[in-house]
């Protein structure tokens, strides 16, 4: 794939910002290219991060055809960069893709468009412990109404620094169980990273805020018994120190980067792991007994975020204290550890720019 390299006036280029939040802060650069099925994938070009002029009757606006991906670049200690497993949100991409009936992507131009734009911004790669989001997206844009998968599409790619996701940064989060809500169902589409499944949490988790609650777990949808995923998150259970849960992909929940690289990693450091339905009755009850002794959510954006409590039928069940777990604590040093260079990668995850 040629890419077009966009030159901007320095006079219009934004410096560098100091301080920053969790997506509000974005690059002056950005890539994007164009799909017709009479062209393909075509017009790519890396240039200013600006608006997009939409009809009113774009699809993406009417009937949610979109799916994006998150992945982070970290500033290693020599200067240079790191991506964490960019090849596996590429894939994922395409898994998306296909669920919302989209066209795929060249994987291997995705990311290399993706490189080529963060070597051009490497500037805005901040120190650690922030780091820098990536979000590829592809949108539906026929500018016409009707109930049918697009002909034409925008797909790009937005990047900014990024501090911590949870204003309590690596420190333990409370966590609302909804009782009556779900999210997604087995032959929905809970295993793609689109929006429509993230519109569906907002009601509940605005609801959750109000009681004080950072996140929602989720609950399947058939018989509201076991437990699925966090919001932004999958979700892992510690039993007495030794032992790692999480419930299985059944095609409700995200297959997510990070939850399979903390399986993999948990299990070389001695852990026994496991892929297994988890009641949410039950699961209560082992807090409450200490059976459970540690809860937290792995993502991308949080990397490991610890539950410090849940909050499920008007009571709440307090996890270790409200402390952060030895288990959860391991395996961030660990992870975080190799994301940022700071440590050899036994296992390849890592990609390296360098900084030139």
């Amino acid at each position: 794939m040629e890419i077009e390299i966009v030159s901007i006036e320095s006079a219009d280029l934004k410096p560098v910002p100091k301080e920053f939040g969790f997506g509000n802060v974005f690059a002056n650069r950005m890539f994007s290219q164009h799909y017709s099925p009479d062209k393909g994938w075509h017009n790519a070009k890396i240039g200013p991060y600006e608006p997009f002029s939409l009809y009113p009757a774009t699809a993406v606006l009417h009937y949610a055809q979109e799916i994006f991906e998150g992945t982070k670049a970290y500033r290693r200690p020599d200067g240079n960069i790191n991506l964490f497993r960019p090849w596996e949100n590429m894939k994922r991409f395409n898994n998306s893709a296909r669920r919302m009936a989209m066209p795929a992507v060249d994987e291997e131009s995705h990311l290399e468009a993706i490189l080529q734009l963060i070597a051009i911004e490497h500037e805005w790669v901040p120190d650690a412990p922030g780091s820098l989001y990536i979000r590829p997206a592809m949108i539906a844009s026929d500018p016409a109404l009707g109930v049918h998968a697009s002909d034409t599409y925008i797909h790009f790619v937005i990047l900014g620094p990024v501090g911590s996701y949870f204003k309590e940064g690596f420190n333990p989060v409370p966590v609302y169980i909804s009782d009556t809500y779900r999210r997604a169902v087995i032959g929905g589409t809970g295993d793609a990273k689109t929006g429509g499944n993230y519109a569906a949490s907002l009601f509940v988790g605005e609801e959750a805020k109000t009681k004080g609650y950072s996140q929602v777990l989720w609950l399947d949808a058939i018989e509201g018994r076991y437990v699925e995923e966090v919001g932004a998150m999958n979700i892992c259970f510690v039993y007495e120190g030794k032992k790692l849960v999480t419930p299985p992909l059944s095609g409700s929940i995200l297959p997510g980067i990070t939850r399979n690289s903390v399986l993999r990693m948990a299990a070389d450091l001695g852990y026994e792991v496991a892929e297994e339905p988890v009641d949410v009755q039950e699961m209560l009850a082992g807090v409450q007994s200490g059976k459970v002794s540690e809860v937290f959510g792995c993502g991308t954006a949080a990397v490991i975020a610890p539950v410090g409590k849940f909050g499920y039928k008007d009571e709440e069940h307090v996890i270790n204290n409200y402390d952060v777990g030895p288990v959860a604590q391991r395996l961030y040093q660990e992870l975080t550890d190799i994301q940022f260079g700071r440590k050899e990668d036994p296992y390849g995850w890592t990609q390296m720019i360098e900084v030139k």
